[in-house]
C-alpha cells in the first residue's frame, strides 16, 4: 500500500463509520473501482480503532459517567474493598470515594456489554470460516440498498418518543443483535443499529448515540484480535500502516461525528437514505453488466 490509499481510506473511514451508509462497504469499493489494491481486512479494521478513539473523545462524560457506576458497584459489592481504600489511601482518595464519586450509570455500561455479546459470539463464527468471500460488489449494493430502504421505514413511520435512559437490557440485547448483520459489507453497522433502535422508537440523536457508545466493545475487539495477528507476523510495515490509518480516521471520525450530531438536532436520516439507495442501485447494475 501506499501512503496515498492509506490516507483515503482513513478519511473514508472516518467520514462514513457513524453516517449510516456502511463504512466496510465503501472500503472495499475503494479497491474495485480504482487501481488501488484490496487493502484486505485487516487495514479496514485498523482504521475502524481510529473512529472508536473518536467516540470515546466525543462521549467522555458518558464513559467517565460508567466508570463511576462500575466503582460504585464494586465498592458497595465488597465493603472490604472500600474500607482498606478508606484506612489505607490518601487523603484525596478518601475525600473522592466519600464525596465526590459520582453514582455514574452502571445501567448503560450493561446495555452495552448485553448489546455487544451477539457481535462477539457471531464475529468470532465469522473469524474462524472467513469473511473474504463477502467482500463483492453484489452482496455490498444488495445490502446498501435493502437495509437502507429499512432505515427510511425506521425513521419515516416511528415516533421519537424515547432516550436511552428509557431503554430496558432486553432493548439493548435487540439492538446488538441485530449489530451482527453489520459484519455482512453493506449493511452498515451505524445504519443497521440505527434503524433497530429507531423501531424502538429512540429519538434520532438518542439512537445514533447509543449506536456510536456501542461500536467501542465491538470495533476495540476486532481491533485487538487484529493487533496480535500483526504483532505475531512480525511485519512492521504492517505495524507502520496501521497506526498511521489509525492517526487520519481519528481526526475524520471527529468531524463526522460532530456534523452528525448538529445534523440530527433539526432533520431526519432521508438524506443518508436517498445516497443509498442510488449507491445500491448503481452497485446492482454494475454487477449485473447493464453499466
Amino acid at each position: 500500500m501506499t501512503n496515498l490509499q492509506i490516507i483515503i481510506l482513513s478519511i473514508l473511514q472516518g467520514f462514513t463509520e457513524f453516517l449510516p451508509i456502511s463504512s466496510s462497504g465503501h472500503l472495499i469499493l475503494l479497491s474495485k473501482f480504482t487501481s488501488f489494491p484490496d487493502q484486505g481486512l485487516e487495514m479496514d479494521i485498523a482504521v475502524h480503532v481510529g473512529s472508536i478513539l473518536a467516540v470515546m473523545i466525543y462521549f467522555y462524560r458518558d464513559i467517565y459517567d460508567m466508570i463511576c457506576g462500575l466503582l460504585n458497584s464494586l465498592l458497595c459489592r465488597f465493603p472490604a474493598v472500600k474500607n482498606f481504600c478508606l484506612r489505607k489511601g490518601s487523603a484525596s482518595l478518601r475525600n473522592f470515594i466519600l464525596h465526590k464519586l459520582p453514582s455514574g450509570n452502571l445501567k448503560l455500561l450493561l446495555m452495552l456489554i448485553i448489546g455487544t455479546i451477539p457481535a462477539v459470539v457471531f464475529g468470532l463464527l465469522l473469524h474462524h470460516f472467513g469473511m473474504q468471500w463477502l467482500r463483492n460488489t453484489e452482496i455490498i449494493g444488495w445490502n446498501i440498498l435493502l437495509f437502507g430502504i429499512l432505515l427510511w421505514v425506521a425513521d419515516h413511520f416511528m415516533p421519537s418518543k424515547y432516550t436511552i435512559d428509557d431503554m430496558s437490557y432486553k432493548d439493548a440485547f435487540l439492538i446488538g443483535l441485530m449489530q451482527c448483520l453489520a459484519m455482512i459489507p453493506g449493511t452498515s453497522r451505524s445504519g443497521i443499529t440505527i434503524t433497530a433502535s429507531r423501531f424502538l422508537k429512540l429519538k434520532r440523536r438518542e439512537a445514533a448515540k447509543f449506536c456510536m457508545l456501542l461500536s467501542i466493545p465491538a470495533i476495540a475487539g476486532a481491533g485487538l484480535l487484529v493487533a496480535v495477528e500483526i504483532w505475531q507476523s512480525g511485519n512492521n510495515e504492517n505495524l507502520i500502516y496501521a497506526l498511521s490509518g489509525i492517526g487520519y480516521s481519528f481526526v475524520a471520525s471527529i468531524a463526522a461525528i460532530f456534523i452528525m450530531m448538529k445534523w440530527l438536532k433539526r432533520y431526519t436520516f432521508l438524506p443518508f437514505v436517498i445516497y443509498r439507495i442510488g449507491l445500491g442501485i448503481f452497485l446492482l447494475l454494475h454487477s449485473y453488466g447493464y453499466i
